[in-house]
């Protein structure tokens, strides 16, 4: 069983307009609203694809009472941690003609120091059954990045493999513990490491222990590097256009799938995570995938440096 961790969900409210028009009034005649953040949106394209899944997660108040209640009408496996303040909000406006995409993102509240205890307590409980850990999202004041190390250093400790999918210390932290798959997207990659080159970046987070990392691109594909190999880089020949909030995280659910499964090649992580990552595209609401993920899967074509110096 997958076991995805979201310190930090979401209730993520959708809303598709013909056009965006600052500082003006939209009226919008249907909207959506249900459980997001990364975690819970990997465990949402899982459950969805009949893969087991269980989402770990807070939640807080009002909108963390719909969050819950929506992950119980999904029928996504979960068990949420109380928390004192409420869950965050987040709003997508959504263009229709070409699905250009404008986040408002909630921070999210402080967690005490017995949530967060709580929290760690409840992850470390579900590794007995897990196959891999999935750690998602930005996590919220409260939540060090030591907290996220030592996550993955009890996993690996029990030799499940762990995906770390966060910005910022974080991300470098998870790296120096040992993390097997990272999954920065190129601005996060920069951020992080204060390399602006890709390459670069990328090979901060190898030095400092990563087993693989894998960099989203957006509509360049994505990038798989390891220590010691060559590098290989997806693309997909064509650009879908829809809404691409939870892109990202149909490629990290793709990753899980094979990592519980045993060691895939780079070509096979890079396969499944670039058409997922598109097939989401294509789905009006993050955490769902289109049946097409196979087709654009035989369509990915991938690029391999010999030498991981040259620049992909």
């Amino acid at each position: 069983m997958i076991v995805t961790v979201t310190p930090n969900p979401a209730l993520d409210l959708t809303y598709p307009i013909d056009a965006l028009h600052p500082g003006e009034t939209h009226r919008v005649t249907e909207g959506s609203a249900r459980a997001g953040g990364k975690g819970v949106n990997v465990a949402r394209v899982l459950h969805g694809q009949g893969i087991p899944v269980h989402a770990i997660l807070t939640a807080g108040g009002a909108t963390g009472a719909q969050v819950v209640a929506d992950l119980e009408y999904s029928g996504v496996p979960h068990e949420a941690v109380a928390v004192g303040s409420p869950t965050r909000r987040t709003i997508a406006v959504v263009e229709r003609t070409d699905g250009t995409t404008t986040l408002l993102s909630e921070s999210g509240a402080v967690l005490s120091d017995d949530e967060r205890a709580r929290l760690r307590s409840t992850v470390e409980n579900s590794l007995p059954v897990a196959s891999c850990l999935v750690i998602s999202g930005s996590l919220p004041a409260g939540f060090p990045p030591e907290e996220v190390a030592a996550l993955v250093a009890t996993s690996r400790s029990r030799d499940i493999p762990v995906i770390v999918d966060t910005s910022g210390p974080a991300l470098l932290a998870a790296a120096a513990a040992g993390a097997d798959l990272l999954k920065p997207n190129a601005f996060e990659l920069a951020e992080a490491t204060g390399e602006d080159d890709l390459a670069a970046g990328t090979r901060t987070l190898l030095d400092l222990g990563a087993g693989t990392v894998l960099v989203s691109l957006g509509e360049d594909g994505m990038l798989a590097a390891r220590p010691g190999s060559a590098w290989t880089r997806a693309v997909l020949p064509r650009i879908l256009r829809g809404n691409p909030t939870g892109a990202g995280d149909a490629g990290v659910a793709a990753a899980a799938m094979l990592l519980a499964g045993g060691s895939p090649s780079s070509a096979e992580l890079l396969r499944a995570a670039t058409s997922w990552s598109a097939a989401a595209v294509l789905m009006p609401l993050a955490g769902e995938i289109s049946p097409t993920h196979r087709e654009l899967a035989a369509e990915v074509a991938l690029h391999s440096y010999p030498d991981s110096q040259e620049r992909p």
